[in-house]
């Protein structure tokens, strides 16, 4: 079955896959595999860079799409094109193959919402246990290791890939699971992110990350006009990042964040950028633990900071 590993890593590798990883069913934690597939004896997780480039125009402070344009062409376009060539290799082969890519518009829990999507888009409270946990399989199949924020952590690209899955009943050779080692607990994504919303253990809190995802934070988003949020009671806490936003309060603020026009799909553009991955990803190349090299460090100058007037 080596020769088929090979085969089927060649072919994702033509589709533009970085890194491609097997776990065996019986190392996977999470029940919902069995479940999409009673047969299956093999995941692979496929991996997918994002661009250091996409966070460049957020980093200097002058182009918000790219970020959020990135997101959405690797999981709307690169990541299913690569699965389903997967997919048939293996079922030339003679054997089942079941892509899986991450269903960013339905939650498990009423509570939640996907910040990187249209919060209008999504459904909620859909108690699927058929959709699987992404970053443990992720994991149990050896692609990396949980970071503080939750992020997937790998040597090659740090929280910066995207990937999806093949679930098949072909036995194919697995891979080691990585052992964690990158992630210090350092608190720099807690510290970088503009809304507080991710914990001193690092627990995301959903929707203030929406709101803070989008520019809800006057000193991150230099789109935000003089008089935003004027009749709002809580108007500098929002524009500080010191609002306690519930699920009602953030959808309030997010309607009214109306300053950078939006993608053409589902996905918002994004004024923070993923800013807890960034800090991350600075943390992890300053300590020079990244096997990828660049030519120049990413962070080239100390972080933009508007005043809360916007200058």
């Amino acid at each position: 079955m080596k020769e088929l590993k090979d085969k089927l890593i060649a072919a994702l590798k033509k589709s533009a896959a970085d890194i491609v990883c097997c776990g065996s069913i019986d190392r996977m934690s999470d029940p919902a595999v069995k479940k999409l597939f009673p047969e299956a004896r093999t995941v692979i997780c496929v991996a997918f860079r994002q661009l250091r480039g996409t966070r460049r125009g957020v980093e200097e402070g002058t182009v918000f799409y790219q970020y959020s344009t990135g997101v959405e062409t690797l999981e709307e376009v690169m990541i299913p094109g690569a699965l389903l060539r997967g997919c048939a290799v293996l079922e030339e082969a003679g054997f089942e193959a079941l892509p899986q890519r991450r269903i960013l518009l339905v939650t498990n829990d009423e509570n939640e919402t996907n910040f990187e999507v249209d919060h209008t888009e999504v459904f909620r409270g859909k108690k699927e246990e058929t959709l699987l946990n992404f970053e443990q399989c992720a994991v149990d199949c050896g692609l990396g290791e949980i970071g503080m924020s939750g992020s997937v952590l790998t040597d090659d690209f740090g929280p910066g890939q995207r990937w999806g899955f093949i679930i098949t009943d072909a036995e194919l050779p697995a891979d080691e699971v990585a052992a964690p080692h990158l992630c210090d607990r350092c608190g720099e994504c807690v510290k970088a992110c503009p809304g507080h919303a991710l914990a001193a253990d690092g627990k995301r809190n959903s929707w203030q990350c929406a709101a803070y995802y989008k520019g809800a934070n006057r000193t991150r988003n230099p789109f935000m006009p003089p008089d935003a949020f004027a009749d709002d009671p809580e108007r500098l806490a929002i524009i500080a990042g010191e609002a306690d936003l519930s699920p009602e309060r953030a959808k309030e603020v997010i309607n009214q964040i109306n300053f950078y026009p939006p993608n053409k799909h589902a996905f918002v553009a994004s004024m923070c950028g993923r800013a807890c991955d960034t800090a991350c990803y600075v943390h992890l190349e300053e300590k020079g633990v990244l096997k990828r090299k660049f030519k120049t460090m990413f962070r080239k100058r100390p972080v933009w900071k508007l005043s809360l007037e916007g200058k």
